[in-house]
């Protein structure tokens, strides 16, 4: 596992306090220095509690939507989902958390796109992915463990690149989507389960005389 950034109450409050400013402002000091005066913190403080910038930021945000996500396991009936309810439950309520900050995620991409921040990137998709897999309960130990993780990533990458181009005001269509890759993903599994199948019986006959 990945580790986490900092955390703190403090931090978590200024994110919140700067996403309705980040659609007009972006991922700036300046958005930042006035998130900490609309909190009656001293903006001076910007450089102490986020030295490192926009990217700094925007993974504070994401991974506190990690977190904000995981509060779905302790959901009525989450428990008793199958593992692959449980993925998709855990990236709807995603979504749907996000709504509200959909221009601060589009903007909150366009930085993370940037070269310099493609380890950042890295980084904070795979702290997403392994939030998802661990709050569905995946007990993975062996090379499956990095399969279901990069396979993960390609679902949620894809289904939130269409998430941002919708304009409604639900998540149906890009939740439709996210079906469709799930169910994708799981024919490609079984797939696989049956052709390990046939090679492993082939591989255990004697040889013809």
């Amino acid at each position: 596992m990945i580790a986490p950034p900092e955390r703190s109450a403090e931090r978590d409050a200024v994110i919140a306090a700067l996403l309705p400013r980040v659609p007009v402002q972006g991922w700036t000091s300046a958005a930042l220095r006035g998130a900490l005066s609309d909190l009656g913190l001293d903006p001076a403080d910007a450089p102490l509690l986020f030295p490192g910038g926009a990217g700094e930021l925007v993974e504070a945000f994401i991974d506190l939507a990690d977190r904000q996500m995981a509060e779905t396991e302790a959901a009525p009936g989450f428990a008793a989902l199958r593992t692959s309810a449980k993925v998709r439950t855990l990236l709807a309520d995603r979504l749907a958390r996000l709504r509200p900050q959909r221009e601060a995620m589009r903007r909150a991409l366009a930085v993370l796109a940037l070269p310099r921040n493609a380890a950042l990137a890295a980084r904070c998709t795979a702290r997403t992915v392994d939030a998802v897999w661990h709050a569905a309960g995946d007990q993975a130990a062996d090379f499956s463990w990095y399969t279901k993780r990069a396979t993960l990533a390609a679902v949620y990458g894809a289904t939130l690149l269409f998430w941002l181009r919708e304009a409604g005001d639900d998540d149906q269509a890009a939740l439709a989507f996210l079906d469709r890759r799930l169910a994708g993903v799981a024919r490609i599994g079984r797939l696989r389960g049956r052709l390990a199948a046939r090679c492993g019986g082939r591989q255990g006959r004697p040889a013809a005389a």
